[in-house]
């Protein structure tokens, strides 16, 4: 893909948390020439030393404080469990006017956790990329992880309009689509797109396991199945995951509520030979997935972006 040059949109952009989506978002700034300077600050020292070998920043701060020392935007890219404790960590050394944004795929607990520590002059704005690999950890980022990706813009009660347009403008430089969406009604869609089908993936992948019903190397002989796309997804970090269902309770048990009944009435047609039932159900949900594939979410190839250069 050709560069994307665009304005500085903001002098100095500091991440904490130097994992996928940061090192996406650093590669992509560079990119598009959006930032005058990147900073990076991450709690393991070898990350660290990994982030300077790479060089999407140009400066790996030691400390979370000395990253954010007279940033534009600082990006929180850490799991939600630890946000709170990052904010309240950096709090005093925000310079006033700057923007704070994370990218947590929950956003009600975000709020929660880091609102109470924002001082007075700092704005806040809710992000959530939907994008994203397998992979972890800084070497895993690449700059068009996020071209013609939804970043979906959650803003909190009284959100600066100047600060949240210009972190829409940002998310575009990096290549992303985007669109604003209300806090309680972003959890629940995120919930039934993202947070139930990894709880599917890692709940099929763990029976496959418990049944030992297969061997272990026919389980990777035969992987070229659906098995093999539920692997994909099991293989995603599980801090993130894990903080992911405990502060969205309350949408996920929902959205799992009605997967499960979905799934009795499955197995109730199943058992009783009902195929009118399961050839309507699966014609209503390949018309679902070839929709995804007209928006450009996707392709018809299920590769999951293996091929992609990364």
């Amino acid at each position: 893909m050709a560069e994307r040059i665009v304005s500085v949109i903001y002098d100095k952009i500091a991440f904490i948390g130097l994992g996928l989506i940061a090192g996406s978002m650093a590669w992509a700034t560079q990119r598009a020439g959006a930032a005058t300077m990147i900073s990076g600050y991450a709690r393991s020292e070898a990350t660290r030393d990994t982030t300077r070998r790479l060089g999407f920043c140009d400066v790996v701060a030691d400390s979370a404080v000395e990253a954010v020392a007279d940033a534009d935007l600082v990006v929180l890219a850490v799991p939600i469990g630890a946000m709170g404790g990052v904010m309240a960590d950096i709090a005093g050394a925000l310079k006033p006017g700057a923007t704070v944004i994370d990218v947590g795929s929950v956003k009600q607990a975000v709020f929660d956790a880091v609102l109470p520590h924002m001082p007075d002059g700092v704005h806040f704005v809710g992000t959530h990329p939907m994008a994203g690999t397998e992979h972890s950890g800084p070497e895993a980022g690449f700059a068009e992880l996020y071209d013609n990706r939804w970043t979906l813009i959650v803003t909190p009660d009284g959100a600066d309009a100047d600060a949240v347009d210009r972190v829409e403008r940002y998310w575009a430089a990096l290549g992303a689509m985007t669109d604003r969406m209300e806090v309680a009604h972003h959890d629940r869609v995120c919930a039934v797109v993202s947070h139930i089908p990894h709880l599917i993936a890692y709940t099929m992948v763990g029976v496959a396991d418990d049944l030992r019903r297969v061997t272990d190397s026919e389980v990777i002989k035969f992987s070229a199945a659906g098995f093999r796309d539920f692997t994909r997804i099991a293989a995603s970090d599980p801090t993130m995951w894990r903080d992911v269902f405990l502060t969205n309770k309350s949408a996920t048990l929902e959205i799992l509520g009605r997967f499960t009944e979905e799934l009795f009435a499955l197995q109730r047609a199943i058992r009783t030979g009902d195929g009118d039932h399961l050839f309507d159900y699966f014609t209503r949900t390949r018309a679902i997935r070839r929709g995804i594939i007209e928006a450009g979410q996707d392709t018809d190839a299920p590769d999951f972006g293996r091929g992609a250069t990364r």
